[in-house]
């Protein structure tokens, strides 16, 4: 789960971390409401799910109020990378001396935690990687004994050598970041830029957090922060059915079980020159109403012009997939081709229904045959 800037800063002040005073508004109403408790300058910042709002023009400061109404108005009819912008944020304007990077991740080669610090704030983290790696530091966190003072110190006055009191509060804010991160349980927390004011005062100006899905019931507080206004609807539906489905841009619809398979349906997709439309894992289950509902999921997109259907049954027993899938056909209006290929705990059962069931289903054997039918299919359409 993704938290927008403004839910990430609101996580990060719950540690103490020193956010500027801001509100999120949905309309100009909202802004010209905020106005009145804000100093100019303010800065108006598109709130989506996506990087890369200030190169759109997604970010904006102004210095009265009619220049704050007017790019609060531009910014809220705007599109980012395809994102109609609902929120923005309208919030004090820092003044910047020194723009800093900072960041904790969880480094999946050797299961730690990772703190990333630079100099370069303000900037892609990825470019500076890419131009200038030795602008990064990079320290492992120790997964039992945590992040240590002395260890938050030497990065904070690595980051900042210039003045022991800023970087003394730079460690403060390197603890906090890390404590949040930890009891999120998130894989990413950050903050681009981390700002020093010339008076001295160091400011979350960006942030960004990464948590779990997979633990976020231990943490309704976050879960009640996921922002509908920017959550694909059918993927709320379909976690609510047990169901993994993420939108893509392709147009052949995949129902798979296991995310192994469904990564490696995808991949042979595209060795035969198609694009996959979505990443669907039914999971171990072979519930049939499970298996109607996941084909509803892949038919609501207008882009899909084949669907592949391929099942791997170990736990998921193929007779029920071709249960939901004979039950789909009865209740939906189906008008694009169907490839399936159920392979494994009871298949013989499974192609039999499907043979006698008269349905215009294309029945393969392998994975490969499948992928190079529903690509075939689909270009025809």
């Amino acid at each position: 789960m993704k938290l927008i800037e403004y839910q990430a800063k609101e996580l990060f002040k719950k540690y103490g971390m020193p956010i500027p005073e801001g509100y999120v508004c949905k309309t100009i109403d909202e802004v010209k409401e905020v106005l009145e408790k804000l100093e100019f300058p303010v800065v108006i910042k598109a709130q989506v799910p996506v990087g890369g709002r200030g190169k759109a023009g997604g970010v904006k400061l102004a210095s009265t109020r009619e220049e704050a109404l007017q790019k609060a108005e531009q910014i809220l009819s705007m599109e980012i990378k395809g994102i109609p912008v609902k929120k923005v944020l309208v919030a004090h304007a820092v003044d910047i001396a020194k723009e800093l990077y900072l960041s904790v991740v969880l480094d999946r080669r050797n299961n730690k935690a990772l703190i990333m610090a630079s100099r370069e704030g303000g900037v892609d983290i990825e470019e500076v990687a890419r131009t200038n790696p030795e602008a990064i530091l990079k320290r492992d966190v120790d997964p039992i004994m945590g992040l240590r003072d002395f260890e938050a110190r030497e990065i904070a006055f690595w980051l900042y050598p210039d003045d022991k009191k800023i970087a003394l509060k730079i460690a403060g804010i390197i603890s906090k970041l890390y404590k949040s991160y930890v009891d999120a349980e998130a894989q990413l927390a950050e903050i681009n830029p981390l700002v020093v004011d010339p008076e001295g005062n160091v400011w979350v100006v960006d942030a960004k957090v990464i948590v779990d899905d997979n633990a976020l019931f231990r943490h309704p507080d976050i879960e009640q922060m996921r922002d509908l206004d920017y959550e694909d609807p059918r993927e709320l539906e379909a976690k609510e059915w047990g169901l993994s489905f993420i939108k893509l841009e392709g147009n052949i619809g995949n129902m798979v079980n296991g995310a192994g398979l469904a990564m490696a349906t995808m991949d042979v997709i595209k060795y035969y020159g198609g694009e996959p439309a979505n990443f669907l894992d039914v999971g171990g289950s072979s519930n049939p109403e499970k298996t109607r509902k996941a084909m509803e999921l892949l038919l609501s997109d207008p882009n899909v012009k084949a669907v592949f259907v391929n099942i791997f049954g170990g736990i998921t027993r193929t007779d029920d997939i071709a249960k939901g899938l004979i039950e789909a056909f009865k209740t939906l209006d189906i008008k694009v081709p169907v490839v399936v290929r159920l392979t494994g705990t009871n298949e013989d059962i499974a192609r039999r229904m499907l043979d006698e069931s008269g349905l215009p289903l294309i029945t393969v054997k392998t994975m490969s045959e499948g992928a190079k039918k529903a690509v075939e299919l689909a270009n025809k359409s």
